[in-house]
């Protein structure tokens, strides 16, 4: 199910936004949503990079125990 393929959906959806948030707010609003994704991205990044080294070392571990 595609909901923006059709334009005129785009358009409701966005008068729908203005009408709810307020032509003055959506930047702020916007800008928000981005630095909050951006966050979001960089916490996923650094538990992944974080899980890569303990698994190798567990992996380490099984094959050579001391």
């Amino acid at each position: 199910m595609n909901l923006f393929r059709n334009p005129s959906h785009v358009i409701i959806l966005v008068a729908v936004l203005v009408v709810v948030f307020g032509a003055a707010r959506l930047p702020m609003l916007a800008k928000n949503v981005g630095q909050s994704l951006k966050i979001f991205r960089k916490e996923v990044r650094e538990l992944s990079l974080d899980a890569s080294p303990a698994e190798s070392d567990e992996t380490q571990t099984a094959q050579n125990p001391k």
